[in-house]
């Protein structure tokens, strides 16, 4: 599900322009409970205790009533997005609300940034050492650990920063009854859409794989404009504001 990356390599040459303007935080390490919030366990999912079964945050909306938020479209991008380089047709278009931008799309794997045991060049061909936002401490993110999704640089079908986006910008993300939240991340292809990090996919039920792995269809990213958390890479903080911005989206 990595076809998005062959075209990557200009957007990686933008990444170090974008890094100059990225938020302070840092990568944690795999099983790290830095970010997570007080009495975390190592390698526990952080608010772990307040998902249930079916994989939905106790504390935010469901993945229904999200979904039933973001039926219509009211399109904001100048046409729309192909979901790989390989698509033949640009199909997805970026919605607006008052509060949110919203894609619906596949879901590629983005591995790139902190080099860990699933996400490096052995694991993933197209893997890239850093990210287009950065951490705390300088570093590139680390998509084994935090959940993030990746936006289509600024290019003429949309540009994500005139929707009040940006580097930890706070994104809901659901896939079938599962709802997760993370941040914005790291930016791809101006003309492909549909790519969240290993940890996100993870996170969501999804083959975390770079290689073989994302889901082909039916996911929907929900980004909540003038949301940027920090520390980005603070996955409860993200959770929490996430759960919050999602309960005031359904009108709750």
């Amino acid at each position: 599900m990595r076809t998005r990356m062959l075209a990557l390599t200009s957007a990686a040459c933008g990444a170090a322009l974008l890094g100059a303007a990225a938020l302070p935080a840092s990568a944690t390490a795999p099983g790290s409970a830095i970010g997570a919030g007080a009495g975390a366990v190592p390698g526990q999912e952080p608010g772990a205790a307040e998902v249930d079964a079916a994989g939905t945050d106790a504390t935010g909306a469901t993945a229904a009533e999200l979904l039933a938020e973001v039926r219509g479209c009211a399109r904001i991008s100048e046409g729309a997005y192909r979901t790989d380089s390989g698509s033949p047709k640009a199909t997805v278009p970026v919605c607006d609300t008052a509060d949110a931008v919203f894609w619906k799309a596949d879901m590629d794997i983005d591995c790139d940034g902190r080099r860990t045991k699933v996400c490096n060049r052995k694991t993933d061909p197209y893997f890239l050492p850093e990210t287009a936002f950065q951490s705390s401490r300088g570093e590139p993110l680390d998509s084994a650990v935090l959940p993030h999704v990746v936006v289509p640089g600024p290019g003429k079908v949309w540009d994500y920063r005139k929707s009040g986006l940006t580097g930890g910008s706070v994104v809901a993300v659901v896939y079938r009854d599962r709802v997760r939240y993370g941040v914005i991340g790291d930016t791809g292809p101006t003309g492909i859409i549909g790519e969240a990090s290993y940890a996100m996919a993870k996170a969501l039920g999804i083959d975390p794989d770079p290689s073989t792995g994302g889901a082909g269809s039916g996911v929907t990213y929900i980004a909540f404009k003038n949301s940027r958390v920090s520390p980005i890479e603070s996955r409860e903080r993200a959770r929490s504001r996430g759960a919050e911005l999602a309960r005031q989206f359904v009108g709750r």
